[in-house]
Formats: C-alpha cells, structure tokens, sequence
C-alpha cells in the first residue's frame, strides 16, 4: 500500500492527504467556499483566452531540453470529443 500523497491546501497551505478527502483539493469545506467566494469576488481571473500558440508555448517552456513539447497530436475539429 503507498502512503497519501500530501498536498498543501490552496486557500490555507497546510499540507495533508487532502486529494483522498471529501473536499479535494481542499483540506476543508471552509476552504472550498473561500476559494468560492474569491472566484465570484473576482479576486482570481482568467485574464486571457488559452490559445494554442500559448498552450504550446508553454508546453516548450516546461518540457525537459530534448524532447519535442509541441508535436503532441491534436483531434480534429470533425472528431467528437
């Protein structure tokens, strides 16, 4: 049996299993609403819509020197998701 993996909270940081919990990511449901409640505070905003140019940019960004991030192939726009 593997031990929990500990995560930090992301509205109080303290570190616990919280992913196997009822509120995962969260380790309460304090917490959650916290978090909630800064989303519609609009304290957190998504400033710009996600592109693929950036997506791939950012993929190349993270990948280790070596392999090729943004060659990952993409359904096409006839696929169903």
């Amino acid at each position: 049996m593997t031990p929990p993996l500990l995560v930090r909270c992301p509205t109080c940081h303290k570190t616990g299993p919280w992913l196997e919990g009822r509120y995962a990511p969260f380790c309460s449901k304090r917490c959650k609403l916290v978090d909630l409640g800064r989303w519609l505070g609009e304290e957190y905003r998504i400033s710009e819509p996600l592109t693929v140019e950036k997506l791939a940019a950012a993929a190349a960004e993270e990948s280790p020197a070596g392999t090729d991030a943004g060659t990952a192939p993409r359904p096409s726009d006839e696929e169903p998701i």
